[in-house]
């Protein structure tokens, strides 16, 4: 395929800050991607861009992320740290749970560049919690201290070989990509987890047989961009494994991008969905902050 064909996604970055003891880039902050979600998006044909913080004190240029947000079809946020409790209303209950606060200032501020240009967003892990408290959401710091008879979500020997039920809610969006199927296994990789939804968000699958909120989508309605997420990495599931198949996931997500590049063409008119858009970011975040 053409590259001026292939979509353009973007992939937020993780982060590890300076660190003086460490051999290579002593004391530098790195910005990295890892391989799996990488190459689970260009699994379907597309292109990865990583999406730098652009702030810091190494800055130069006048790059901006609504630059990026302009220029690409989409984004997708990735797994990682624990979001800040601060975000939410709350204190951290314990130190461990307090999070990556600057990771959080950059994801959010991804994020509401991506969905005021009106363009798709997909969370993995992290990036499901993180576009949860964006939209005035709340998690549980732990899932074992807070949740009343929660399963393990995280065993951290097993890692991504853990392994769960979900049920997926007939009716939703994600049900229709998986007809007649509403029972399946995912990974589970994640000791925190939603508490409170986003308002204009719905539930699109839960944990079997506690109930936790494992994939989640925005309510569709006129002007409203295309944001999803999944608690689970699809990117660790293996085809013909005894785990959910993702392609139908990935694939929904890029037809969504593509839907809005052919919008912004020169024949169609882009602007009054970005301002639908924009508006339903500026009450979202309101309410966040």
């Amino acid at each position: 395929m053409p590259n001026d064909r292939r979509l353009k996604i973007g992939l937020s970055a993780c982060f590890q800050y300076a660190d003086p003891t460490r051999p290579m880039f002593t004391g530098k902050t790195l910005q990295y991607v890892e391989q799996s979600i990488a190459h689970w998006i260009m699994s379907a044909g597309a292109m990865v861009v990583m999406v730098p913080c652009p702030v810091g004190e190494t800055a130069r240029g006048d790059a901006t992320l609504d630059h990026y947000a302009q220029w690409l079809d989409g984004v997708v946020m990735h797994g990682g740290a624990d979001v800040w409790p601060g975000n939410y209303g709350e204190e951290p209950l314990r130190e461990e749970w307090v999070g990556d606060r600057l990771r959080d200032l950059y994801d959010l501020a991804v994020v509401k560049a991506f969905a005021q240009a009106g363009k798709p967003i997909f969370g993995v892990c992290r990036g499901l919690q993180l576009i949860n408290v964006a939209f005035g959401g709340a998690l549980y710091q732990d899932l074992q201290v807070q949740h009343p008879g929660a399963q393990q979500h995280r065993n951290a020997t097993a890692y991504d070989q853990h392994f769960h039920e979900i049920n997926i809610v007939p009716g939703t969006h994600l049900a229709e990509l998986y007809p007649g199927k509403l029972h399946a296994k995912v990974n589970s990789i994640h000791h925190q987890g939603i508490k409170r939804v986003a308002p204009d968000f719905v539930v699109e699958a839960l944990s079997e047989p506690d109930g936790v909120p494992e994939a989640i989508r925005l309510k569709p309605a006129r002007g409203r961009g295309y944001i999803a997420a999944t608690q689970w990495h699809p990117e660790f599931h293996k085809a013909g494994a005894h785990t959910l198949d993702d392609r139908a996931i990935l694939n929904d997500f890029l037809a969504a991008c593509t839907t809005v590049r052919k919008q912004a063409s020169p024949t169609h008119g882009p602007l009054a969905l970005r301002a639908r858009a924009g508006e339903l970011v500026r009450r979202a975040f309101k309410r966040q902050s």
